[in-house]
């Protein structure tokens, strides 16, 4: 059935309904909007989804070179960009991200060359001094930067993540592993790493930036045996291991930091029992009572699991399979859905759906990035939705491929990032900002049905608490215009306006003169509709 004849039927049963004076069960008798019928789009804003928490972006790794190094006008553009909700003369003037991931490192910055990770931009400080073991907090003083940047900004939320221990913790006295599936952490430092996170997070609250979660391991179903980066492998009974300790931490300290688990490499590691049986399955090995590795039970851990949408985003199948069982799988476990870390990584994209890295433009990029969000949100039922990464060179024809911004050092792309340069928005932060900018947290996401949705034309819809803001995302991949005029149960609007995204414009403001005109999403745009309720 099409949307029209959806509206016909709905517009006929409320008339009946209304002669026997009997009530309906539909959206139309509701509806308080004018309607002709031709409409493409309906919204129910009684069916609700989950609520939005947050949209983000992580720190890692430049923003501790840019914030320590670059110049004060270069820095407070970049967080302008990223953190700003304000809107002038139809610009926005960034993108409002309601979530910031701050990295706490692993030492290799102070290391050096010795930590063998030869490009320097992906070395991370320590608030441990590798040598002596002493704290010292005032290092990572550009992450700091931005962090309180995104305060002072009115970002919402907070999370502190780890790739690996501290290089002092460590078995190998470095941030990559040579442990393979297990865990670089000596056994009898699982409480010392503990005890520094929950100080860190106290540090960091005594200044008056409460980190809403922890994440402690990052991607452990990877073995990280290459000096590319820091990071370490996990079985899943020894980040048990490691929570049970670091919960003991965060409630010795009185915290209320909640444990964000597991930051899996790929969706379908949550819910896979074939293969590593040891890392995957996260869902089942750690949030399922009769598992030896549970720590539902556990005061501090949050009821969340988390995981990376890389490796599943090759074409709109996998996107939408994939993320129903997530989604599946999360419920089952009474668990709500982060997706805390996407770029392009992937080199898997099927051809009919993506023209490749070489033929991409930058706007074909982000349009793709759209349509992982939309996945995500729609499929995976994500309650936050995290880029990585916010700052990066664009270097080796990567284009906008792991940046939002595009930062280029004084001697160039491949230049040293210490020595302050220029930075340019890219399309992919003002695509990511028309869903960040808009949907704020605590909107809930509301049913949308787009007469003629396919991989090429889709949306999702939300609603603001007090139900006095709608916001719907519609992004078009198709050749032909698409009229996203929706009709909407049970709501009388006041006024509308759409914000644009496409090859010339960002996130462009204009104002739709009619409630009953037509809202038009161009070939290779997304649009932002934003209706005020009465």
């Amino acid at each position: 059935m099409s949307i029209k004849q959806m509206i016909s039927g709905m517009l006929l049963a409320a008339a009946i309904a209304a002669c026997n004076k009997a009530p309906a069960p539909t959206i139309a008798e509701n509806t308080k909007t004018p309607s002709d019928g031709g409409e493409k789009v309906i919204i129910d804003l009684a069916k609700k989804y989950q609520t939005i928490e947050s949209f983000a972006a992580s720190d890692c790794w430049f923003a501790q070179y840019i914030g320590s190094k670059w110049t004060e006008s270069e820095r407070e553009g970049i967080a302008k960009l990223l953190f700003s909700k304000q809107v002038n003369n139809g610009q926005p003037e960034g993108i409002g991200l309601s979530g910031w991931r701050f990295n706490l490192g692993g030492g290799t910055a102070q290391q050096g060359a010795a930590s063998d990770i030869t490009d320097v931009s992906r070395r991370a400080e320590s608030f441990i001094d590798p040598a002596s073991g002493t704290i010292d907090w005032s290092r990572q003083a550009g992450q700091q930067y931005f962090l309180e940047k995104a305060k002072g900004y009115g970002c919402e939320q907070f999370v502190m993540f780890s790739n690996t221990p501290p290089v002092n913790y460590t078995r190998n006295g470095k941030r990559y592993s040579q442990m393979g599936a297990y865990a670089n952490l000596k056994d009898d430092h699982y409480d010392d790493f503990a005890q520094y996170m929950a100080s860190a997070i106290e540090y960091f609250k005594n200044k008056g930036i409460n980190f809403d979660y922890v994440s402690p391991v990052n991607e452990p179903q990877y073995n990280w045996n290459e000096a590319g980066q820091e990071g370490s492998g996990w079985q899943n009974s020894e980040i048990k291991k490691l929570t049970v300790e670091l919960d003991k931490a965060i409630e010795n300290k009185g915290l209320s930091t909640k444990i964000l688990l597991a930051e899996a490499a790929a969706w379908n590691h949550v819910y896979e029992t074939d293969g590593d049986a040891g890392r995957k399955n996260v869902i089942g090995s750690l949030f399922t009572q009769s598992s030896p590795n549970y720590i539902g039970n556990l005061k501090n851990v949050a009821p969340v699991i988390a995981g990376h949408s890389y490796w599943t985003d090759g074409t709109w199948q996998s996107l939408v399979s994939t993320r129903k069982k997530v989604n599946q799988s999360a419920k089952e476990a009474g668990l709500k859905v982060y997706q805390t870390e996407w770029s392009m990584l992937g080199d898997g994209y099927d051809a009919s759906e993506f023209p490749g890295f070489g033929n991409a433009s930058y706007m074909d990029i982000a349009l793709y990035m759209s349509k992982v969000i939309h996945a995500d949100l729609a499929y995976a039922n994500a309650s936050s939705w995290s880029y990585w990464t916010a700052l990066a060179t664009e270097r080796w024809n990567h284009k906008n491929r792991f940046l939002l911004i595009k930062v280029t050092p004084a001697g160039g792309d491949y230049g040293d990032i210490t020595q302050s340069g220029t930075h340019a928005a890219t399309k992919t932060l003002w695509v990511l900002g028309n869903y960040s900018l808009f949907i704020r947290p605590g909107y809930n996401r509301v049913d949308l049905q787009i007469d003629g949705a396919s991989k090429e034309l889709f949306g999702s819809a939300f609603i603001s608490p007090d139900s006095k803001k709608l916001v719907a995302v519609y992004t078009n991949l198709s050749s032909r215009q698409f009229d996203a005029k929706a009709l909407i149960g049970g709501a009388e609007i006041a006024s509308i306006k759409a914000y644009t995204t496409n090859t010339s414009q960002d996130m462009a403001e204009r104002t739709i003169s009619e409630v009953t005109s037509s809202i038009p999403v161009n070939p290779n745009s997304v649009v932002t509709v934003v209706y005020n309720l009465k």
